[in-house]
């Protein structure tokens, strides 16, 4: 099935290049389905990237899934077009009385930062709380994941003595886990950052499940309330060139920044990235749409409000 998303968004030209249907709304609204409403908070400073991203990932599953945008009220990016933001995207104040069936927070470019030191930090927990009353199931990425943890659970935000930067391997010790379907004994996962948490913060806290970990970096993915939270510590939805990109914007910049680990081959950035993520990037997005917003949201949204947490099939 084909995901509805807003008429000409950038991204449209681009997924229509790789075989990806999409559809407009005019032509969504003659299907008689409800669709999947998930709402993505973008919070990422190439907006029209990040949205492209996501929208590849959601697309490619059976169900119709109807993508939304929201942006913060208390906040204005610098990077965007004010004219991008009008179009495609909502503020909170005009989404706050509706309820979605699935939400992703993405990352943001503030990990330096103490959360309270975000000026947008009264604004990101109060969306936090409302989450937990307005969706099923939300994915929580890269700093929107430790943001969360943060605010939920006290979890801290520790500083690594460098950026954690590359393509690691993970695995997933209960392979039964509805998350995991499909995925072979170990996969790979795109990390860009310079903070991570402890597993030490995690263990005791009786909602909290760590289900992948890596080696190399850390703690991967955890689930809180049954999977109506998941927090993704790295970056599966990136695209093959993003770490390329990023890495060679941070040479210009002049940073002090090691080339990704595993992600050139020897290590040679003149040639092309080797991708080993993509595969069980898709299963992941694929297995919490099914699992846990499909198959466990009511049909009726409104009763979002009265989960307390799901137990997903298997």
């Amino acid at each position: 099935m084909p995901v509805k998303i807003p008429d000409n968004l950038p991204a449209i030209a681009q997924l229509k290049k790789e075989n990806i249907f999409v559809m407009n709304d005019l032509r969504a609204n003659t299907q008689d389905i409800r669709p999947m409403r998930v709402i993505i908070l973008n919070l990422m400073p190439l907006k029209i990237s990040t949205e492209t991203d996501f929208i590849r990932l959601l697309s490619n599953n059976p169900l119709q899934v109807e993508i939304e945008f929201l942006r913060l009220d208390t906040h204005t990016p610098k990077n965007t077009p004010m004219e991008h933001l009008e179009l495609f995207y909502k503020g909170f104040s005009e989404v706050a009385e509706n309820y979605y069936d699935g939400m992703i927070i993405t990352g943001a470019p503030v990990e330096k930062l103490e959360f309270e030191e975000v000026s947008y930090w009264d604004e990101m927990k109060m969306i936090f709380d409302w989450a937990r009353t307005h969706v099923t199931s939300t994915l929580y990425i890269c700093w929107a994941s430790q943001a969360a943890l943060h605010h939920f659970y006290g979890v801290r935000k520790i500083p690594l003595d460098k950026k954690l930067f590359g393509v690691f391997k993970h695995t997933a010790p209960d392979k039964k886990h509805p998350l995991f379907r499909g995925f072979d004994d170990e996969f790979y996962i795109p990390h860009s950052r310079h903070t991570t948490i402890l597993d030490s913060d995690l263990t005791g806290l009786a909602e909290v499940d760590i289900l992948s970990q890596s080696a190399e970096a850390g703690t991967a993915i955890i689930a809180s309330r049954g999977g109506r939270e998941f927090y993704l510590t790295g970056h599966s939805e990136y695209a093959p060139w993003t770490l390329h990109e990023e890495y060679t914007r941070d040479l210009q910049q002049g940073a002090s920044i090691d080339m990704p680990r595993h992600y050139y081959p020897g290590d040679n950035p003149e040639q092309p990235p080797v991708v080993r993520w993509t595969g069980h990037a898709n299963l992941l997005f694929n297995n919490w749409l099914n699992y846990f917003v499909y198959q466990e949201t009511p049909f009726d949204l409104k009763e979002v409000a009265q989960l307390k947490e799901i137990k997903p099939h298997s």
